[in-house]
């Protein structure tokens, strides 16, 4: 692919939730607490130090079934992309906290400051797109997400995606809050089991190509339709959620639940 990766920019395109403290913080120290709050008090706790550290043997199972350029969609501090950029592969990483790309830029990644709504360098020539971390969940639409990444994809192209083990499938809306008092603003996310996650792919032509676990963690790989089908068919959708306040929603890592894959 003949993509030039830009510089990190300064473009705004999420939440103020995940630009701003509590989750800047957490991001800069390492460490949490950190969760998300859900309208009715759940909270899930998001795994601030496995992001900060090293891949672990199930982000190596993902890394190993990339193809060609990658693009990391919600990168967090930049594990997997620097993980990449190690071995030589191309990669890019994207997020709309300001803390996560420079984390990702410290840790010897490329990051862009960008929502996966905004535009992007090399739309329609990745060879891989990563949705992990309970990034499936961004924007609280799986499939405007979903068109989204079709159109970033070149045809054929791979979206790994990481889910939660169980059968869940909501739309919720959601805070991301330290535990100390200190919930940001409220946007939308989704929580998609494996099951879940297929039943949104299938109308839009995705096609499995491999399914794992590894860790606990449960992970999907999919095959973007041969034609603009997807981009086709969901194009509204995909501009709908680029107005979205709740998708300009960090292309975070959401964390997994307790019991996320």
């Amino acid at each position: 692919m003949s993509t030039t990766v830009p510089p990190a920019t300064t473009r705004a395109g999420g939440p103020a939730s995940w630009r701003a403290d509590p989750y800047a913080n957490a991001l800069r120290d390492g460490r949490g607490p950190l969760f998300l709050r859900r309208s009715d008090g759940w909270l899930l706790p998001l795994e601030v130090e496995r992001w900060c550290a090293p891949p672990d043997p199930a982000d190596l199972s993902a890394l190993r079934r990339c193809e060609g350029s990658v693009l990391d969609v919600g990168c967090g501090p930049g594990r997997l992309v620097a993980a990449l950029a190690a071995r030589g592969d191309r990669a890019l990483g994207i997020d709309v906290s300001e803390a996560a790309v420079e984390r990702t830029l410290r840790s010897g990644g490329a990051a862009l400051l960008r929502s996966v709504f905004d535009p992007l360098p090399g739309e329609g020539r990745w060879g891989t797109a990563l949705l992990v971390d309970g990034n499936v969940g961004i924007g609280g639409d799986p499939s405007a997400l979903l068109a989204r990444v079709a159109q970033l994809l070149r045809p054929g192209g791979l979206l790994i995606a990481e889910t939660v083990p169980t059968d869940v499938d909501e739309r919720v809306e959601v805070s991301v809050d330290d535990g100390r008092g200190s919930p940001g603003e409220p946007f939308l996310w989704s929580r998609l089991g494996a099951r879940a996650l297929l039943r949104h792919t299938r109308p839009l032509g995705w096609r499995l190509a491999d399914q794992w676990t590894s860790g606990g963690r449960r992970f999907l790989a999919l095959r973007r339709p041969p034609t603009a089908h997807s981009a086709r068919h969901d194009a509204a959708a995909a501009n709908n959620a680029a107005v979205m306040s709740s998708q300009r929603v960090r292309n975070t890592p959401a964390g997994s639940p307790v019991v996320d894959s």
